[in-house]
């Protein structure tokens, strides 16, 4: 292949001068200067600038055995002339392409296997820098094959961000991928979560919501686990990514334990009376142990408004005129089951006690 680029290619542009001097020397037969000069009623240097135009674009070409007479070609037989080496260029092109895609591809399965044996040998990573662990769960994601699985806290994500998920959540489906996605009950009232999972349940996904989660979580073809950073301060957290398959696959029966308990949501349909009370349940339980309504926002996935008013409702239901008088009214009608112990209560009483035992 020649070293000119597609980018030297120069055909010229046809001005309507010099397609009256085509048409005038086609009529002619040759391109006569003083002629078409006459003729068109042009100086001799439009002429001359005509000429060589017409050269340029291969629709005048000498006369074998006698050079010094140009006469006219034409139009097909001139593009065919003068595109015909850029269009080999371009056919060869497109074959070099085509060549080093077959190549790149036939490393597809080297590179998984290998991938696959370094994830078991690097049983974890911690990614501080969130544009590479942005640039890593874009290849997972791009890379799952069998199953995806999500738990995610809070909600309030941005339209952009939606839209965003919904197409990668829409591509992952479409090639077969299965999608399960956990939330906190508050997400039913989010429009904008409404329509991405309205979607996304169109499409196969499973969606369930629960009162409240852990932390957010994604497991990519039981494989591989991105975990929240902890403790982190003066930056955004990253992630752990944990790949040691014993960890990986307990993980895993955290999220179905999660899953089985938590309620399915499908946008649309008419909702339980059991989420709302799971709901009010959470909001007098973490009331009860003494957490701030700031923390029992947090914890729920809500506004501090939306958990005030949901306080306030509470309270009112239960004819209480005071946080100490709610907690006393909670113990007298056992909302929260015998297991149950408020904040301060001794060692050994309650729920607080049943700390998983040593046999």
């Amino acid at each position: 292949m020649s070293g000119r680029s597609l980018g030297d290619a120069e055909f010229g542009r046809l001005d309507d001068t010099s397609a009256s001097a085509y048409q005038r020397a086609v009529l002619l037969g040759r391109f006569v200067r003083a002629e078409i000069a006459a003729a068109l009623d042009m100086g001799e240097p439009e002429v001359i600038r005509a000429e060589e135009t017409l050269m340029t674009m291969r629709l005048l070409r000498p006369m074998p055995g006698t050079p010094e007479v140009l006469v006219p070609v034409s139009p097909d037989a001139a593009a065919a002339d003068l595109v015909g080496p850029v269009e080999n260029e371009i056919r060869d092109l497109q074959q070099s392409v085509a060549d080093v895609k077959s190549q790149m591809l036939g490393l597809l399965p080297a590179y998984f296997e290998t991938r696959r044996r370094r994830n078991q040998a690097e049983a974890f990573d911690v990614i501080t820098d969130v544009g590479v662990l942005q640039s890593m769960l874009d290849e997972w994601g791009a890379r799952c094959r069998s199953e995806l699985l999500t738990v995610q806290p809070g909600g309030n994500r941005s339209n952009v961000d939606m839209k965003k998920a919904e197409a990668n959540a829409l591509t992952r489906l479409r090639r077969g991928v299965g999608i399960r996605h956990l939330y906190q009950h508050t997400i039913r009232s989010d429009v904008t979560a409404c329509d991405y999972v309205r979607n996304i349940v169109a499409e196969g996904a499973e969606v369930r919501t629960t009162d409240e989660v852990v932390d957010r979580m994604f497991i990519y073809d039981r494989e591989v686990a991105f975990l929240p950073e902890q403790q982190v301060e003066g930056r955004r957290p990253g992630a752990i990514v944990v790949r040691e398959p014993g960890l990986v696959a307990f993980l895993c029966k955290v999220y179905e334990h999660q899953w089985a308990g938590a309620a399915p949501f499908v946008p649309g349909t008419p909702e339980t009376a059991d989420i709302a009370d799971d709901l009010k349940r959470s909001i007098i339980r973490l009331m009860a142990q003494g957490h701030k309504d700031e923390m029992v926002a947090r914890r729920l996935g809500m506004s501090v408004r939306t958990c005030r008013r949901h306080i306030a409702r509470i309270m009112e239901e239960m004819e209480s005129t005071s946080r100490f008088q709610t907690g006393v009214n909670v113990a007298l009608y056992g909302l929260l089951g015998a297991d149950f112990a408020p904040a301060g209560a001794a060692p050994g009483e309650g729920a607080a006690a049943a700390l998983p035992r040593t046999s």
